[in-house]
């Protein structure tokens, strides 16, 4: 036991007081006579026994009553087992990913975990709430009521280890409590690494009750006929039982098609053939799972032509016009003498076939091509230098060119999951006709490769960014060295490279990946474009690049949907934005990964387990009692103990 003001104790010294008065009594008694005291005597005796208990009582009664009273005012108490963490600040850490729109016995886990917030945190308790999408420093349950009823779920996935860093990077001069309230889907062990040692850290994992989920995951164009366009739709299923459930496509609102999905395995495709024109609208299902991955929105524009030159030797250049034919392509050859440098940039794709040198001039041109989202493909020639070629490429990344050689090789490998043979082969192909080369070059890289010989070695790679890709060839690819020309894949394969990724297929971007779009449009320097819908507007990063601009969109929009990008109030460009799938899978619950974390069942037993835990044991009211108890006693002495 320990006391607030031990000075108090002092006044013990006060008990010695009624001892004194009760031991040396000055009251004088007088002498009285009677003619006869026989038979007095015994009562005599008996009063005065019943006198001596009495005096003996009151004594201790007002001897307990004076020390109850000096140790009420000395304020006594028991230490709390966790007193030390008593001036300790809360955090609360609130999962509203995607997740969360589980159900759990009482409903959505977030809208849940928010009621109970509403109700059982103390009004004249401060904290810090800090989600996905939000942060809420220094503040009551008061102060961010209707911020905490109003709160959406967040496109920004739930990770751990950046919030838990965001609260310790807040500069305080007390400890710091930290509570988590998630469903725990995707928590991974090594997002607590840096918290092991952490002993203020709990957990509050509500748990859902189905974990079944059906995702769009993706849709893509499948097939590209003479007037439609055949796209692919995956979805993928998350647990174990499934019905059919309906699957419909909206092109501007408007119903395009509709059936019925039934699921035998875990991942299905739906195909829909829709008309080659415009398309912005989306493909929505109707499941019993979470929502948020219900519709997928897409936009495709009607196909431009796309514009490709080739540079080099027009003889060695043929083939190429009979692939970039003139439905679908602006196609031109130049010999590099005559090349005019100002069509680089009005360019789509840049065909570099078997130069012997690449000037400083053009690379430094190409360079600033590609990073507007230009496409190169280098075809090497046999008499190149691998220092030349290594300069140029090293603009792009870590590409090494090696020297030349003469063994016969065969091409035996394709990279039937690469983005550049998306849609072209229904099946892996085993009786493949294989090209060959005579001459090539060895090279060391690190970049993917798209066909591949027979020793493993690259054939064809590609240089990948964000918006553009840099495709190279080992080798010559002419008649002489190669018969790669009569090959049936060389059509797929230079159709792709020379294809704009944003100005042919799908335009869907996900929130928050880092992805830019690069969309041709002619903008003075004080003009800018902005996004918008019929409920949400904002202005991209953008940068101009002479008749392009670079939109970078960062966490922008807040929701997934169809989105136009305006000039003013003309439309540039249809743009479709979609939620991150990565919360679908429910099964990736991982409460073990907080096993080594102290768990908390719910918000109301939080603060129950910090105040018992840290609160001292007052029992100063106990002595007061204690006091008022004696008086009591002290007045039934006096009465009923004669």
């Amino acid at each position: 036991m320990q006391f607030k003001h031990p000075e108090i104790l002092y006044f013990l010294f006060l008990l010695v007081i009624p001892i004194l008065v009760h031991l040396f009594q000055l009251r004088k008694f007088k002498t009285e006579y009677f003619t006869n005291v026989k038979f007095l005597k015994e009562l005599a005796i008996q009063t005065r026994k019943s006198s001596k208990l009495k005096k003996y009582l009151l004594l201790a009664t007002r001897l307990l009553l004076l020390a109850f009273l000096i140790f009420a005012f000395a304020q006594p108490f028991f230490k709390a087992k966790d007193s030390k963490n008593a001036t300790n600040e809360l955090y609360i850490i609130l999962d509203n990913s995607f997740s969360m729109q589980a159900k759990g016995k009482k409903g959505e886990l977030l809208k849940r975990a928010v009621q109970d917030l509403l109700e059982n945190t103390p009004e004249n308790a401060n904290f810090s709430l800090i989600t996905c999408s939000d942060n809420y420093w220094n503040t009551d349950i008061k102060s961010i009521q209707k911020e905490l009823q109003n709160l959406k779920y967040s496109a920004s996935p739930f990770q751990l280890d950046n919030l838990l860093a965001k609260i310790k990077a807040h500069k305080s001069a007390f400890e710091k409590d930290i509570v988590v309230i998630t469903d725990a889907v995707g928590l991974q062990p090594n997002q607590l690494k840096n918290s092991k040692d952490d002993k203020n850290l709990y957990f509050i994992i509500p748990e859902a009750e189905k974990t079944d989920n059906i995702a769009i995951d993706s849709v893509y164009v499948n097939q590209v006929l003479d007037n439609f366009y055949e796209i692919g739709v995956k979805l993928d299923a998350f647990g174990e039982d499934f019905k059919d459930i309906p699957i419909a496509l909206y092109n501007n609102k408007k119903l395009t098609a509709k059936t019925l999905v039934n699921f035998e395995s875990k991942n299905k495709t739906i195909n829909f053939t829709i008309p080659k024109e415009d398309f912005h609208g989306y493909v929505t299902i109707s499941d019993n799972g979470l929502e948020y991955d219900n519709n997928y929105y897409f936009s495709i524009s009607k196909p431009e032509k796309s514009n490709v030159i080739s540079i080099g030797e027009v003889e060695k250049s043929s083939f190429l016009s009979r692939i970039y034919t003139s439905d679908e392509f602006n196609y031109s050859n130049f010999p590099l003498q005559s090349l005019d440098y100002n069509l680089i940039d009005k360019q789509d794709a840049i065909v570099l076939n078997e130069l012997k040198e690449i000037p400083q001039a053009l690379q430094t041109t190409l360079k600033s091509f590609v990073e507007k989202g230009g496409n190169v493909i280098l075809i090497p020639s046999s008499e190149s230098t691998p220092s030349n070629l290594n300069n140029f490429l090293a603009n792009f990344g870590a590409f090494k060119f090696n020297e030349l050689g003469t063994t016969e090789k065969m091409i035996t490998k394709i990279n039937f999951s690469h983005p550049l043979f998306s849609g072209v082969f229904e099946k892996k192909v085993d009786n493949f006709q294989y090209p060959n080369t005579k001459k090539s070059f060895e090279i060391s890289n690190s970049a993917p490769t798209v066909l591949g010989y027979s020793d493993q070695t690259p054939f064809l790679s590609a240089i990948q960014n964000s918006v553009s890709s840099v495709y190279v060839f080992a080798g010559e690819i002419n008649k002489v060295n190669s018969n790669f020309q009569n090959s049936p894949i060389i059509v797929p394969t230079f159709y792709n490279m020379a294809q704009n990724a944003q100005k042919a297929g799908i335009n869907a971007t996900i929130i928050g990946e880092s992805k830019p779009l690069i969309m041709e449009t002619l903008l003075s320097k004080d003009e800018i474009v902005n996004v918008k819908n019929a409920t949400e507007s904002f202005i991209p990063v953008q940068q101009i690049l002479n008749n392009k601009v670079k939109l970078t969109f960062n966490d922008n929009p807040k929701d997934a949907g169809n989105f136009g990008v305006f000039n003013n109030d003309k439309l540039v460009e249809n743009i479709s934005f979609n939620y991150n799938r990565t919360e679908s899978n429910l099964t990736n619950a991982n409460p073990e990964a907080a096993s080594d974390f102290k768990e908390i069942s719910n918000v109301d037993s939080l603060f129950d387990t910090l105040q018992t835990d840290r609160t001292d044991n007052q029992i100063w009211k106990w002595f007061v009692i204690l006091a008022l108890l004696f008086v009591a006693l002290e007045v039934l002495i006096q009465k009923f103990v004669k």
